[in-house]
């Protein structure tokens, strides 16, 4: 039977053995030529040194911007701190995305690309981009600006449309904003028409005190007014001693005695809540009726 199948075609068996030993052959020899494994070895060896050095690059370029855009109170290079700390977040950003892209091209280098028709081509697909993105194109012109201007800074309590809350980062592209609940807003940098700053200069708290009718208003005044002056000397949020404007306005069973105290940025809600629980208990103490009973 085997006779009868290779008179057949006696050139086919011969070619399929032949060419099964001789791939086998050609296999072993490759692999078992130290020039093999020195050119793969040399490859393995570049693309770990390219990813060595890279990570290392973004590391040093973080710890050189650190060091520059710190605080320096007694130097005559004086940095904000809000500006240092949200332009240190926004270069570190922009210096990764470039080396991991320097990083990607010497990688695609390695296997074989040919980077020049791969650039030419990304720039033509990024100026197509660019003309179809024009909201993104938006987006990131509007961060330099917010950035530049120094309109709001990275742990800034500001005012966004209907978001309020704490600016987390300042990216390229959006701004995110933590609420004091704890949702974090996501907010594109282009769709940011105005903005409130609560952190940049210091808050004033008001206070609107109701007292009895009938109450003796001078001796209500100068207990608001002793009271507040106490709490003032233990309270650090406060940066001036409150002051008593007086009557603001009364009523047939209330007179209500209007209160200022100017405070640090952002601090005027825990503020007014201190001085009502104050002014409660001195008020206690005194037997001194908020309202009068009808």
């Amino acid at each position: 039977m085997e006779q009868t199948l290779a008179g057949r075609n006696p050139l086919a068996m011969e070619y399929g053995n032949w060419s099964w030993e001789h791939w086998k052959t050609e296999i072993w020899d490759v692999v078992s030529s130290p020039g093999f494994w020195f050119h793969y070895g040399m490859i393995v060896w570049k693309l770990a040194l390219i990813l060595i050095v890279g990570r290392f690059i973004r590391r040093m370029s973080t710890r050189a911007l650190n060091h520059i855009l710190i605080d320096r109170e007694k130097t005559p290079a004086h940095f904000n701190p809000r500006r240092a700390k949200t332009l240190g977040k926004l270069l570190s950003n922009v210096i990764s995305y470039t080396v991991n892209f320097i990083v990607i091209m010497m990688v695609l280098n390695q296997f074989g690309f040919n980077l020049a028709p791969l650039l030419a081509g990304a720039g033509v697909i990024g100026l197509a981009i660019g003309f179809g993105a024009q909201s993104l194109v938006k987006d990131v012109i509007t961060g330099f600006f917010i950035i530049f201007e120094d309109q709001f800074a990275v742990g800034d309590v500001v005012q966004i449309g209907a978001y309020k809350g704490t600016v987390e980062e300042i990216g390229i592209r959006v701004t995110r904003v933590r609420s004091w609940t704890g949702e974090t807003h996501i907010i594109p940098n282009g769709s940011i028409a105005q903005v409130t700053n609560f952190s940049v200069h210091n808050s004033m708290a008001v206070l609107d005190i109701s007292v009895a009718y009938d109450a003796d208003i001078d001796a209500a005044i100068e207990l608001i007014r002793k009271t507040l002056h106490e709490g003032y000397k233990t309270n650090d949020n406060m940066v001036g001693d409150p002051k008593i404007l007086g009557v603001q306005s009364m009523n047939a069973t209330e007179v209500v005695i209007r209160v200022i105290a100017e405070c640090k940025p952002n601090s005027n809600p825990a503020v007014t809540r201190l001085m009502n629980a104050w002014i409660k208990k001195a008020f206690d103490e005194k037997s001194i009726k908020f309202r009068t009973q009808v």
